[in-house]
């Protein structure tokens, strides 16, 4: 699980949409809370998102503050750090780095992740984003 959580998470950072999917089962459930397709199924409709993402978001760090485990899930709390010089949630961009919690709850199957479920907080995201 760890392993396949640190080439996903490398992958992001790295801006390297496909390599960010390459992990994942054909069917994987890929949803983003409060993402505006809602919840995406296979690694064509997640790498969509990554590049999107990537596009949104230099990530910076991404610290795991607490995590759990399942005979087939994993659950981890991470203190992220990065920017979004275009903005985010119609909050206008800052390129400076902001800080902010985010919840993964990956599911797995076969040797891959069967699922990713991704909160994050986007009132502290545009709080930053929006200060004086």
């Amino acid at each position: 699980m760890e392993q396949l959580i640190e080439q996903h998470l490398d992958a992001e950072k790295a801006g390297d949409s496909a390599a960010t999917v390459a992990v994942y089962t054909d069917d994987i459930e890929h949803d983003v809370v409060g993402w505006p397709t809602g919840p995406v199924t296979g690694p064509a409709a997640a790498k969509t998102f990554y590049d999107q993402l990537i596009a949104a978001f230099v990530n910076e760090d991404m610290t795991a503050t607490r995590t759990l485990y399942g005979e087939d899930f994993c659950v981890i709390e991470h203190r992220a750090t990065g920017r979004f010089p275009n903005g985010f949630l119609g909050a206008p961009g800052r390129d400076e780095s902001l800080v902010f919690r985010m919840l993964h709850v990956f599911e797995f199957r076969d040797g891959a992740i069967s699922r990713e479920n991704v909160w994050l907080d986007g009132g502290a995201i545009v709080a930053q984003l929006t200060r004086a």
